[in-house]
Formats: C-alpha cells, sequence, structure tokens
C-alpha cells in the first residue's frame, strides 16, 4: 500500500505543470507585495495620525498655560488646526492605502484563484476608525479623548 501511494505521489510530481507553478508563485509574491505595500500605508498614517494627536495636544497645553499667564492668545486655534491637519491627511493616507490594496486583489482574482487573509485590510480598518473617532474628538472637544 505504501508503494502505490509513493508512485502514484511520483506521478502526480511529473504531470505538474511547471508553467503553471511558476505563475502560481508569481501571483503569490505579487500578493504578498500587495500586503507589504497596504501595511506600508497603515504605518504611514498610524504616524500621520499619532502625530497630529500628539502635537494638538501639547500645543493645546502650550496655550493654555499662555491665557493662564494672562498673555495674549489668538482666537483661531492652531493646534486644533495642526491637529485635524495631521490626522486628516494620515486618515488620507490609510482610504488611499485600501483603495489600493483592493484595486490590486480584485484585478487578480479576476484572472486567478488565490486565498489569503486579509489582516492588512483589517488592520487598516481598526486604524482608520481611530484616527476618525479623534479626528471627531478634537473637532468636537470630547472631554474623554482630546
Amino acid at each position: 500500500m505504501s508503494n502505490e501511494k509513493k508512485q502514484m505521489q511520483s506521478e502526480e510530481a511529473v504531470k505538474r505543470d511547471p508553467a503553471k507553478d511558476n505563475t502560481d508563485m508569481a501571483v503569490e509574491r505579487t500578493i504578498m507585495a500587495a500586503d507589504r505595500s497596504q501595511m506600508a500605508w497603515v504605518r504611514t498614517g498610524l504616524s500621520l495620525i499619532s502625530f497630529g494627536f500628539t502635537l494638538y495636544k501639547f500645543l493645546d497645553v502650550q496655550r493654555q498655560q499662555l491665557a493662564a499667564m494672562g498673555k495674549p492668545v489668538s482666537e483661531i486655534s492652531s493646534p486644533k488646526v495642526v491637529g485635524l491637519l495631521m490626522i486628516g491627511i494620515g486618515i488620507l493616507s490609510l482610504v488611499f492605502g485600501t483603495i489600493e490594496y483592493i484595486t490590486t486583489t480584485r484585478v487578480y482574482r479576476k484572472r486567478y484563484s488565490f486565498s489569503r487573509p486579509k489582516y492588512s485590510l483589517f488592520i487598516a480598518g481598526i486604524i482608520t476608525i481611530i484616527g476618525i473617532v479623534l479626528f471627531v474628538g478634537i473637532v468636537f472637544q470630547f472631554s474623554g479623548i482630546s
């Protein structure tokens, strides 16, 4: 019985088309590259969001200290504007990266069959939601968020 299995396995190995194997591996590498690109977008978006929020909080504390000392503070809230700008660009980065990832995988799914988990897309979605919550929190100055 064992010899028969070995013989069938060797026959299957002979029947494999090396060109198809090469194509399958190339598609797999392309999809993994799309995952890496998506994660690069996520890193960029997360960096912008966290930097924007940190900058907002730092400048807001500075502004409050100036106001407490009785020094004139402009009515235009530059910390809010700078923070919102950075967070907005970070969210935009996540959205563009997600669109690029979905477009790339759709093109390949039409031509080739593959199944890979979409962890990078999941992470991008979570961070986008966090960014939107921070953005809205700064706009409306919710006490628990900003």
